[in-house]
């Protein structure tokens, strides 16, 4: 099966996508200054994360719902798995058997959250950690109907502290160059959902919104790209930082221990 191909797998091929590609960066980053042993990412999507964390790994295991691109080079150097398969559960992994389990931007898409939290804690070891991200509620500029849900901070502590005794919730923030993009495409999703009259976004099925969104968000990032290139085209990872969490973080950025 094909890598999937909608506005919500960034890729650093695009340029349009460069701000949303480098607010991820940040957090493999990050990951990479934590992480050693026996590592598990879950929604692996373009693999460049598996390039940025194998290297710190003496086991690497990719699962992911689509094919995950993974380089001959990278396969031979680091002891890497690739599993193709729906979470949760984690039916492939062994218990107590994980010593990082990371995964960024998945936990929205999941409908049952809390199970997928479970599992999670039922794989790590005694002492191991989840490292997890998400979109950030309060900072939204519109409903995405490829979430399922989105947290703000007090439901992102509340949920991990049902599996997990030991959280803390950290946040990734932009510059003043990414906030200054982020009030450019606040302003050009107004001048979209200005048509949305009854707020159908908010109670229409997700299906029906979503091949739509796809092609409204695709055309925003092209449209403020176009326009504010000099912004898009020099932002990176460096614009970006994790520190503690508050309202006004874009992406929470999570550490659990088992």
């Amino acid at each position: 099966m094909g890598t999937l191909q909608t506005a919500e797998r960034s890729s650093s091929l695009d340029p349009s996508e460069n701000v949303i590609f480098q607010r991820h960066l940040i957090a493999y980053k990050e990951a990479a200054k934590l992480i050693n042993g026996i590592v598990l990412e879950i929604g692996s999507g373009e693999g460049y994360g598996i390039e940025e964390l194998a290297p710190f790994s003496s086991q690497y295991i990719a699962i992911d719902k689509f094919q995950t691109s993974i380089s001959n080079k990278l396969n031979k150097k680091h002891n890497i798995t690739f599993i193709q398969s729906e979470v949760p559960p984690l039916d492939k992994i062994d218990t107590e058997s994980i010593d990082f389990v990371v995964t960024f931007q998945v936990i929205e898409h999941i409908q049952d959250d809390k199970y997928f939290l479970k599992e999670i804690h039922r794989v790590l070891k005694p002492g191991g950690k989840l490292i997890l991200t998400t979109p950030n509620k309060s900072m939204s500029l519109s409903r995405n109907p490829w979430h399922i849900r989105e947290y703000n901070p007090k439901e992102m502590l509340t949920i991990l502290q049902d599996s997990f005794n030991n959280v803390d919730l950290k946040g990734v923030f932009g510059n003043e160059k990414v906030m200054l993009y982020y009030e450019k495409n606040k302003k050009s999703v107004a001048r979209i959902t200005r048509f949305d009259l009854f707020n159908m976004q908010y109670w229409l099925p997700r299906w029906i919104l979503q091949i739509p969104y796809d092609i409204l968000n695709r055309f925003n990032r092209h449209n403020l790209q176009d326009k504010n290139s000099e912004i898009v085209d020099t932002i990176r990872y460096t614009d970006y930082i994790i520190k503690e969490s508050d309202s006004s973080c874009l992406d929470h950025f999570c550490i659990a221990t088992k």
